[in-house]
């Protein structure tokens, strides 16, 4: 028998009209329903997983947008700029600074390919920055694309970013041209790129030639020796695909774990289906946030577990877990859980705060003495080493796991889009949350993305 959760509103995956939906659950599943007039019934499950749903919270209290860039017209998410209806700041504003690339997967949330389309001049991405910091202040910066390293003159751009103010840069890259020419890398580093956010779908050729057509394995490893010789800090990206590598989390785990201080961490992307996908959605076939959390501790024989992982601070709890970690000289892991549940209504805008500045130290390839020292009393406790020692293990020995699932117009939860803070800036400036850009319906039709 079926259990009410809640009701909200979501948008038809074939007008994109908003309709009311219903969230229900049976056992560990749970699904969201929802009618169109025009276009019928849909089901779609959104959780599974051994922690229940409803569980998985985290309260917050809203914060408000104080230099919105749209006006609330037609309602979300048709406003999208941000407008002032929207609930959390930008954490991380990305930037598509090409529409090219030199793969062609499978799944694409740009649909992306080839290298026909103008790219951005240094002038429009000049006012895209400001942009983001008259509406945002120093949020974390993504360079994306299509594939951001095809631009001879992305060092440039980094170092545009930082000279407006902008603390943290992250280049997100399938790391071909980053194992081809090293001194690229060089440049990059140079300018102050401070991460790599690198796709990295598995440990064997096979699924990479499933998703990226090609056997990559070994020129991401020759990327990560490069990022290893420069000192830049990279988080390892898989894309997960049911059938294709869903089995190889915990392979994917270990792999990072050998690779450290270089790799800061494995974020998990559950794919979602929009842009360019080979196929239509199967519930038999999506990857919850539950279920994410499950096989980590599955396939790493709970050295990572489930208990370890915390709802978001920044974002709606529905998008995301993390957990985070650091490696001993016995090769054991000490968990840096915090107990989230006793602290009451944390307000969204200090869970953004914490975000950025978590995202920024961590994630970068070393961290500046006076962050580590503020982080003193996450271990002090649980380590009995001297305080150098720990600032030590602190800098070079972090490791985070997390993931984040997107929402696609067959799952869409426009509560879950008011708390977004991952926000992609278009050419007006105006800043989109990231599901609501990438957004397309049944035939392919974008909100979003061709609005530039």
């Amino acid at each position: 028998m079926r259990h009410v959760i809640s009701k909200t509103q979501s948008l038809c995956p074939v007008c994109l009209k908003k309709i009311p939906a219903l969230k229900w659950n049976k056992n560990n599943e749970t699904y969201m329903e929802k009618s169109c007039p025009e276009h019928g019934r849909f089901k779609t499950l959104i959780w599974r997983g051994s922690i229940p749903m409803e569980n998985w919270v985290r309260n917050k209290k809203r914060t408000t947008i104080k230099n919105p860039n749209t006006t609330v017209d037609k309602g979300c998410p048709y406003d999208c700029g941000l407008c002032e209806d929207h609930r959390q700041h930008t954490c991380t504003a990305l930037i598509e600074v090409t529409q090219n690339c030199n793969l062609k997967c499978s799944f694409c949330f740009a649909n992306a390919e080839g290298n026909w389309q103008k790219d951005l001049s240094l002038e429009t991405i000049d006012s895209m920055y400001k942009s983001v910091m008259k509406t945002s202040g120093k949020c974390n910066i993504q360079l994306s694309g299509g594939e951001p390293t095809l631009r001879d003159d992305l060092p440039e751009i980094i170092k545009m970013g930082h000279e407006i103010g902008f603390p943290f840069i992250q280049v997100n890259t399938n790391g071909i041209r980053l194992g081809e020419d090293e001194n690229y890398v060089k440049l990059l580093k140079e300018a102050g790129m401070d991460s790599v956010f690198l796709q990295f779908d598995g440990t064997n050729n096979q699924i990479f030639e499933k998703l990226r057509g090609k056997p990559l394995f070994e020129i991401k490893i020759k990327a990560l020796e490069n990022c290893q010789k420069y000192g830049i800090g990279v988080v390892l990206v898989p894309t997960l695909v049911s059938g294709i590598n869903d089995q190889d989390i915990g392979n994917i785990i270990n792999f990072g774990l050998k690779w450290i201080p270089t790799v800061k961490g494995v974020h998990f992307q559950p794919v979602s289906y929009f842009g360019r996908i080979p196929d239509f959605p199967e519930n038999e076939k999506r990857i919850t946030l539950g279920e994410v959390m499950d096989r980590i501790e599955e396939q790493t024989d709970s050295k990572f577990k489930v208990q370890d992982f915390n709802p978001p601070g920044c974002e709606n709890a529905l998008c995301s877990f993390h957990g985070n970690y650091i490696y001993q000289k016995n090769n054991e892991l000490m968990t840096l859980k915090r107990n989230v549940s006793c602290c009451g209504t944390e307000k969204a805008e200090e869970g953004a705060r914490k975000t950025k500045a978590y995202v920024s130290r961590k994630w970068a390839g070393h961290q500046k003495a006076e962050e580590i020292k503020a982080e003193k009393s996450d271990v002090v406790d649980v380590i009995d080493h001297g305080f150098d020692e720990i600032l030590d293990r602190i800098n070079r020995y972090s490791f985070s796991i997390s993931a984040m699932v997107f929402q696609d117009a067959w799952n869409l939860d426009l509560e879950r889009v008011k708390d977004c803070c991952i926000h992609v800036v278009n050419t007006r400036g105006q800043l989109i949350p990231f599901c609501m850009y990438n957004l397309t319906n049944k035939e392919g039709k974008s909100l979003y993305r061709l609005d530039q």
